[in-house]
């Protein structure tokens, strides 16, 4: 496959390129909006490690690393969401983003399509020196029961491993 040529608009990543649409189809990576390809930041850092996509900004293609400092820049957990983003792909779940739930992202079961079935997880990324209050705990868990998810929340550690706690609620 031809590489995905991508363009730098506004802040976010758009493709209108056919191997965008192609991939989009077979690895639902990006979200179709009106006929265009967007990405997540996420996305565009994962497939530009992946040798998948150039990104261009008023013609000039843009390297990895010029990428990665515009777009890790933004604030103190986008390297944190990226480590996630990254290991869940590399796990084989298709992960999307949790913006209109609240959360960092909404993760489907390996083998789901995001156009057929619902995610099954909601994902607050977090580092692991920040404190978690019970009130934030709390919150993120009345999010996702009322939306039919489980709670993932992703913690990253200093040396950028990601540990995992699943909350669900049970019925005693």
């Amino acid at each position: 496959m031809k590489k995905i040529r991508a363009y730098l608009l506004g802040g976010k990543v758009l493709s209108n390129d056919s191997n965008a649409f192609s991939l989009f189809e077979k690895s639902s990576l990006g979200s179709l909006e009106k006929n265009i390809i967007s990405y997540l930041d996420e996305e565009v850092i994962y497939l530009l490690e992946k040798e998948k996509i150039e990104v261009y900004s008023r013609n000039k293609k843009l390297s990895l690393e010029e990428v990665k400092k515009k777009i890790l820049g933004k604030d103190k957990k986008s390297l944190a969401r990226y480590i996630v983003f990254k290991d869940l792909r590399e796990k084989g779940y298709v992960v999307k983003s949790g913006f209109k739930f609240g959360g960092d992202f909404r993760v489907y079961d390996k083998g789901c399509s995001p156009k057929k079935e619902h995610s099954k997880w909601i994902v607050f990324v977090d580092l692991e020196k920040n404190n978690f209050r019970w009130t934030e705990f709390s919150a993120k868990n009345r999010v996702a029961h009322s939306t039919r998810k489980n709670l993932l929340i992703a913690i990253v550690d200093n040396e950028g491993d990601v540990i995992y706690y699943e909350i669900r609620w049970v019925r005693l």
